[in-house]
């Protein structure tokens, strides 16, 4: 039990460097040492068991490594690189009664992917939704914010 504390105190230690580091208020940013399909499947599992459905799997770094030449572009950006999208009735359904317009913030996506100069480390993110509109508004949209952590911290635990 201690161990797993420490654990967890010291991956919130390491999120809040790597977010600063990663892009500030836009984004959030976790690691892991794990490869990166197991954890690919470590979050499909969590969104699995939060109940939700993943409706896309966008293939986004071998996109750029087969369009790379056509593009005029040869440096390789990601080993791999995919991101999952997915909603949630009710967190959507809150989120869109407290302002329609809020539709912009669904589907939810969490990117997973490993950059070449780390390949013994892979990256977890998700654009952080900006808390606009009226009080209902935002604190639904921290909702969304809190679904997709919490999917992130359980499947990296």
């Amino acid at each position: 039990m201690r161990t797993r504390s420490f654990r967890l105190f010291g991956l919130f230690l390491f999120l809040f460097s790597v977010s600063a580091f990663a892009g500030g208020k836009h984004l959030v940013t976790y690691t892991s040492k794990d490869d990166f399909d197991t954890v690919k499947s470590a979050i499909t599992e969590a969104i699995a068991g939060k109940g939700l459905v993943i409706n896309t799997i966008s293939h986004i770094g071998e996109m750029l490594e087969r369009t790379g030449k056509d593009m005029g572009g040869a440096k390789q950006i990601f080993v791999k690189a995919e991101s999952l999208e997915f909603c949630s009735a009710t967190v959507s359904r809150m989120t869109m009664e407290a302002d329609p317009h809020n539709i912009v913030f669904c589907p939810y996506i969490i990117s997973v992917y490993v950059l070449p100069n780390e390949p013994k480390k892979t990256y977890v993110s998700y654009r952080k939704p900006d808390l606009v509109g009226t009080p209902a508004s935002k604190a639904s949209l921290k909702e969304v914010e809190k679904l997709l952590r919490s999917i992130i911290e359980e499947a990296l635990n």
